[in-house]
């Protein structure tokens, strides 16, 4: 080709085409500013994967479509016998992205169009040829198998954060070998996935060599009608791409009304926030939590239920402190040392939020590689010295070195051990639940829970009861662990009718 740079070919292209249906069928395709910064990025010299995630409704079916029909006509490729992959979770789903690509044909000129043979049967195919053809162009399903064997000059995966995993996995590897073969190229455009574990948001969240990454998701622990966040999620909304504005406010206020999955879907499409979309999945959703931060905390009074969740090696350890006469609910994380907090929350994909913390006095450092129980016990019985510890409460499963601990730190309040499997587990959710539901649990803002209850998740068995799980491999859910058991406990204690005196008998 010329020596003018393929992203700029590429942004040409799209531009020469016509938009095929809607209320702008027939005018020129106009790209908003998001999209010529994803094409500089993504045919940028040295890249070989385009990774952009961006909120339902945002042009990525559209940019996707008119890129593969750039590649297959050769506007900035002079590759001989292109192939184009059109790779998505569903074979309908790959279908509906193929009939992007055949609705912008029809829109070319006839001379272009003749050259053009679109085939539905035996498979959705589409084949251009030139001198240096026949291209073809394909949609395939996340099926691992039926991309063996190819060598795509070009694949793009269609909404990849809601892949199968095991069949996603397997497809995305085979669509990677094949194009290594020919220098080919991927892109990977998508909503969010539900977690950090996801694929997808490995692609986006790890820096390598090769791979240009943009991502529209706005800040964690905001409420779901914010108006900035829609706008960080939805860029196209200020360039008439997508859902407007409006729309947007009216369906975050709809979403909040209904709350449990409708919500959750919110948060996770338009909002393009890694949540889980089945509301049965989560734990407690953010929007409830953020109902029970208050300016207005009650006092420290009555008894005080510690609950503790013991982090692995070098993980985050929690305590949480609650008084149930007032409802007050305080509760803190500790990290060893090294590496740094900022090291630690670049690797956990969360940015600064660890300096955050440490600052407003939610997360302290402790140790080297590993927080010290010991002394972790000791600094957690400290902060409730002047308070009526009626119990503390911790996982059983951590009873020998965390009850060996707190022995040796001088406690002298009983020790409750609760399990966090179906039995225990799911009375205590349950229990947490309630209490937060019935606007039971008041705490300051707190960085820290915001953080562990959008990361929290359960497992669900047959009969609908519901553990706690670690569901994502980054998410720090201690202090919602440990939230969860000073609150079932502090529940129960309500419950327990009161001693009565006893009685004098006189002889």
């Amino acid at each position: 080709m010329t020596g003018v740079k393929p992203a700029t070919l590429a942004k040409r292209f799209v531009k020469t085409l016509k938009v095929p249906t809607g209320r702008l069928a027939g005018e020129p395709v106009r790209l908003a500013p998001y999209q010529n910064r994803f094409i500089d990025g993504a045919f940028a010299p040295g890249i070989n994967v385009g990774a952009l995630s961006v909120g339902r409704g945002n042009g990525k079916s559209t940019l996707s479509a008119a890129l593969a029909l750039g590649e297959l006509l050769g506007a900035w490729s002079d590759a001989t016998e292109r192939e184009i992959l059109i790779a998505a979770k569903t074979q309908q789903q790959a279908q509906i992205a193929w009939h992007y690509v055949a609705s912008f044909i029809r829109t070319l000129p006839e001379d272009v169009q003749a050259k053009i043979t679109i085939r539905r049967q035996p498979r959705f195919e589409i084949q251009f040829d030139d001198d240096r053809g026949p291209h073809i162009l394909r949609a395939i399903s996340a099926d691992g198998k039926s991309a063996l064997g190819s060598s795509p000059t070009l694949a793009l995966m269609d909404e990849r954060g809601h892949w199968p995993l095991a069949q996603g996995d397997e497809l995305e590897a085979a669509l990677l070998t094949g194009l290594s073969k020919r220098d080919g190229k991927a892109l990977i455009i998508s909503t969010s996935a539900s977690s950090d574990a996801h694929p997808f948001s490995m692609w986006l969240d790890r820096d390598a060599p090769g791979v240009y990454r943009q991502e529209h998701r706005p800040e964690p622990g905001l409420p779901a009608d914010d108006v900035a966040s829609l706008i960080t999620a939805n860029p196209g909304t200020k360039y008439g791409i997508g859902p407007s504005l409006k729309r947007l406010k009216a369906d975050a206020a709809l979403a909040l009304e209904r709350g449990g999955s409708a919500l959750s879907r919110f948060r996770l499409l338009p909002r393009n926030e890694r949540v889980q979309e089945d509301s049965r999945d989560i734990l407690i959703s953010l929007d409830d939590w953020l109902k029970c931060e208050t300016d207005a905390l009650p006092p420290k009074a009555g008894p005080c239920v510690i609950g503790l969740d013991l982090g692995g090696s070098a993980s985050m350890s929690a305590a949480s402190y609650f008084w149930p006469e007032t409802e007050r609910l305080e509760c803190y994380g500790t990290f060893p040392s090294n590496p740094g907090l900022d090291a630690r929350g670049q690797a956990d994909a969360v940015g600064d939020l660890y300096v955050q913390m440490q600052q407003r006095r939610e997360l302290a450092v402790m140790g080297d590689k590993t927080v010290p129980i010991v002394e972790w016990i000791e600094e957690v019985l400290r902060r409730a010295v002047a308070e009526n510890v009626a119990c503390i409460v911790a996982d059983r499963f951590k009873s020998a070195e965390l009850g060996e601990a707190i022995d040796k730190a001088g406690n002298r309040a009983p020790v409750i051990w609760r399990g966090m499997g179906f039995k225990d587990g799911s009375e205590d959710v349950e229990r947490l639940r309630r209490h937060i539901f019935d606007g039971r649990v008041k705490s300051k803002e707190s960085y820290l829970l915001r953080h562990a209850f959008s990361e929290a998740v359960v497992l669900i068995d047959p009969a609908n009861n519901a553990k706690p799980a670690k569901g994502r491999s980054m998410g720090r859910i201690d202090a919602a662990c440990a939230t969860m058991l000073a609150v079932a406990e502090g529940a129960r204690m309500l419950t327990r009718p009161a001693a009565k005196p006893g009685r004098l008998r006189w002889a």
